[in-house]
């Protein structure tokens, strides 16, 4: 009996303290939601993004001295190779290695006296058949002689005579001469070296330095827009309608004396579609050898265009050029950009930007199109506008 009565007290007491917890974990949760509703409501908005402050540089045209400068090398304007005509040996060299020659000036002399002998023995057989037609003559006006006979002496004569000529010919060929005025080179033979009139190796080498040739290989492009702007009168222009070109040395100095262009006598290389340009400048001095590397600059005039620093330009996916304008609400905005050629570390460009424009020169890297800034301004970042007298120059390297 007491059992029974024990059991069902417990439980009761159990459910009791069942019954407090789930009332006091209710009260928690209220009251913890009710904190929650209380922090939220003290809660502050988030704050704007500060404006960020970007260096700009405001626009103007102003004329710009446009410059092609192609690389190239100097080229003899005349060469010519010694070679023997006849066989024989070098007696002498009569010239010193790097000098200038004149036209027709004696460099060797091959032993001639082979060539005298059959000279002389031409001659002595010439003037026996002269004189034997000549006797020929008055025999056959007479018929004491056949018509046959005074032709066959004659026609001996004659061959004779040429047979003379041939040995005269050679006995020149053992004196050889300088065919151009230049500068010869160092000397292949010496003294007792035999020399044959087949032989594949030059004695030596002339050439006329004065003037010399310029050739730059270029893409025929280049040569379509020279020729556009020459026609257009663009190019400065030397005598004889030719552009005028100067030359800026290895060292980085430049050559004092201008060139002529020569657009004549080109042609295209089918496989790289190259072409050659050409051009002559006079070397007194002989300042300018053979084979040296120069910077052939070709003056293109002046033209208005926009001077923008390379670090304010960028390149999007497709390699146009854009730039960052700083509007009038000072809202940024992106352009795209028509760059021909640079000067320096600045660009020239054509299109894209307009007098007035205040383009992003610093603080790129922090801001996009449509973002608000404050604008500071730079003026050494571009230039004013160039006075007529001192455009600045603008290079274009070859490509």
């Amino acid at each position: 009996m007491r059992t029974f009565l024990k059991v069902p007290g417990m439980a009761m007491a159990r459910m009791g303290r069942r019954l407090v917890s789930k009332v006091f974990s209710s009260t928690a949760a209220l009251a913890l939601a009710a904190a929650l509703c209380a922090c939220g409501t003290k809660q502050k908005a988030p704050a704007a993004p500060p404006v960020v402050a970007v260096k700009v540089a405001t626009l103007v045209p102003q004329a710009v001295s446009l410059t092609t400068e192609l690389p190239g090398r100097t080229v003899p304007y005349r060469v010519a190779e010694i070679r023997p005509q006849v066989n024989g040996v070098i007696l002498k060299r009569m010239f010193v290695e790097g000098s200038d020659v004149k036209e027709g000036q004696q460099l060797y002399q091959i032993d001639p006296a082979l060539y005298q002998a059959a000279y002389a023995s031409a001659m002595a057989n010439a003037e026996s058949s002269r004189l034997q037609a000549e006797r020929y003559k008055p025999l056959a006006e007479a018929n004491a002689v056949s018509k046959q006979d005074y032709d066959n002496a004659v026609a001996a004569a004659a061959q004779s005579k040429a047979s003379t000529d041939t040995a005269r010919i050679n006995l020149v060929y053992t004196r050889l001469l300088s065919p151009i005025s230049g500068r010869v080179g160092r000397s292949s033979v010496t003294e007792g070296a035999l020399v044959t009139a087949d032989q594949t190796t030059s004695l030596a080498t002339v050439q006329q330095l004065d003037p010399i040739y310029v050739d730059v290989t270029q893409p025929i492009a280049v040569l379509l827009r020279l020729k556009r702007e020459l026609a257009a009168g663009e190019l400065v222009v030397a005598d004889g309608n030719k552009a005028e070109v100067h030359l800026a040395l290895e060292d980085g100095s430049h050559y004092e004396l201008p060139g002529k262009l020569q657009f004549a006598d080109v042609s295209v290389d089918q496989t790289t579609g190259s072409v050659t340009l050409r051009a002559l400048f006079p070397n007194p001095d002989k300042t300018l050898l053979p084979g040296m590397f120069v910077r052939e600059q070709i003056e293109e005039g002046h033209r208005m265009a926009f001077l923008l620093p390379q670090l304010a330009v960028t390149h999007d996916q497709k390699g146009d050029a854009t730039a960052l304008v700083v509007g009038a609400d000072n809202k940024v905005e992106l352009r795209k950009l028509v760059t021909e050629r640079a000067i320096g570390d600045q660009w020239v460009v054509t299109d894209g930007v307009k007098s007035g424009d205040r383009v992003i020169v610093e603080g790129l890297q922090f801001v996009k199109p449509g973002a608000t800034v404050k604008a500071e301004e730079v003026q050494s970042e571009v230039p004013g506008p160039a006075p007529a007298n001192a455009a600045a120059p603008a290079r274009t390297p070859a490509p």
